[in-house]
């Protein structure tokens, strides 16, 4: 495989967001995976709030080969870096008495509709052949939230949740 959807993906994200130019009080973090065959580029921006660390834009390029039907690929990508910022965020799986605490999604507190950013998808299809969507989006979500926050606070966490090191308005 050519590094060249690689390359694109990055170079897409990095124009989407607008990389070179960012608010101030806001910074960015970005983070790149090649995960079932689709490489996948993500930046988010955060800023720092009263209430704690407020996510204020996200943007993913990805080139799944041939995008069969785009809308749905916008939609698994993007539900796929909620479910990712989600883990990063908050989740954590615990234990007492040897038994896992948390039963079903009523136990694991997924983001907020509110603590979700507006989210940009840009599908490039450099690729001959259909490749796998579903699960592409995910990987790079907590790391790049986790270099905005160092490119924020200057403060570098490699553990998850995040929530253990700052607070998510």
């Amino acid at each position: 495989m050519s590094h060249l959807p690689s390359i694109k993906v990055l170079e897409t994200v990095a124009e989407m967001s607008d990389w070179g130019n960012v608010a101030a009080g806001r910074a960015r973090g970005v983070a790149f995976s090649l995960s079932f065959g689709v490489p996948v580029a993500e930046v988010i921006e955060i800023e720092n709030t009263d209430a704690g660390i407020r996510l204020t834009g996200a943007w993913i390029a990805a080139d799944p080969g041939i995008a069969l039907d785009p809308r749905n690929i916008e939609a698994q990508l993007s539900g796929a870096m909620i479910y990712g910022l989600s883990a990063a965020m908050t989740g954590e799986i615990t234990f007492a008495d040897g038994m896992v605490e948390q039963q079903n999604f009523w136990d694991y507190e997924p983001m907020r509709l509110s603590q979700c950013p507006p989210i940009a998808v840009r599908i490039l299809e450099n690729g001959d052949h259909v490749r796998g969507i579903g699960e592409p989006g995910t990987p790079p979500a907590a790391p790049a939230l986790a270099n905005a926050i160092f490119a924020l606070t200057g403060q570098r966490y490699r553990r998850l949740p995040l929530k253990e090191f700052v607070t998510f308005a």
